[in-house]
């Protein structure tokens, strides 16, 4: 009779043994070859502006998400249909063709309405006249990532709050807790469970996004790759280089999501 393998055997993570092990082998060899230094040290610089880009939208996003998902589960019907036509609408336009509208007609739309409504400030002398270019490009792709996410993130939080069982909202009823007091000391805490897992995989899915914002010049690492390949023609050390520090940031940031996931777990199984 054959014996099965333990689950902790059978469960080991091998293929991160030989992911830590190959990354730690570029590593290795990025130190001791002068070509790689220098292109990592130039790719490397835009790794501040690509965790800005991705920690701010998604910020936003999340914030955005969670009032959209609570319009579209309010009582009135028409913040139903508000929330839902957001979310069909903004999901079903790719977050490149979003970035582009947001950068070169949404933000003239926004400057040109801004300046409509404060006109009469800007006469008294209380405000200068806002110009497009004094909205920077790197707000615009924030902005357009935001809103691009926050319809996705918005379903995250719906089925999360919508799996709470109903008694237990009718029990915070019943005990005399207002509409807010229910959401935050019944619902949410047990929904965090749920949006958790799905929440973690959107902000891992926006670190890549990020990259997008490099096609309006803004030097988040795939800007600074692409600057350093055109002017080197050194492509395969560009890329290869580029792709690996994503890789180092997406597969960091999912492990430390599992350890946080597992340990939101066990303090739920005690």
């Amino acid at each position: 009779m054959q014996v099965p393998c333990s689950s902790s055997k059978a469960d080991f993570p091998w293929w991160l043994v030989v992911a830590a092990v190959l990354a730690i082998a570029v590593a290795v060899f990025v130190a001791t070859s002068n070509l790689y230094t220098q292109v990592f040290a130039t790719v490397a610089k835009g790794i501040g502006v690509t965790i800005f880009v991705t920690v701010i939208a998604f910020v936003l996003a999340s914030a955005m998400g969670l009032g959209i998902a609570l319009m579209g589960m309010s009582g009135s019907r028409w913040l139903r249909q508000i929330a839902r036509f957001y979310v069909e609408i903004i999901r079903g336009v790719p977050i490149l063709v979003l970035l582009f509208w947001i950068a070169f007609a949404g933000a003239p739309a926004f400057v040109a309405a801004w300046n409509a409504l404060t006109a009469p400030l800007q006469s008294a002398g209380l405000f200068g006249e806002l110009l497009v270019r004094d909205v920077s490009l790197l707000w615009r792709a924030i902005m357009a990532l935001t809103i691009g996410y926050s319809a996705f993130i918005s379903e995250v939080f719906r089925a999360g709050i919508q799996s709470v069982e109903k008694g237990q909202i009718e029990a915070a009823k019943a005990l005399g807790l207002t509409r807010a007091q229910r959401f935050r000391l019944i619902v949410f805490p047990q929904a965090i469970r749920t949006i958790l897992p799905p929440l973690g995989n959107d902000f891992v899915a926006l670190v890549k996004d990020s990259s997008l914002v490099s096609v309006l010049g803004v030097a988040d690492i795939t800007q600074m790759g692409k600057v350093y390949a055109a002017g080197s023609f050194r492509f395969f050390e560009t890329y290869s280089l580029t792709a690996y520090i994503y890789l180092i940031l997406t597969v960091g940031l999912s492990l430390a999501l599992r350890a946080l996931e597992r340990r939101l777990r066990r303090q739920h199984e005690e």
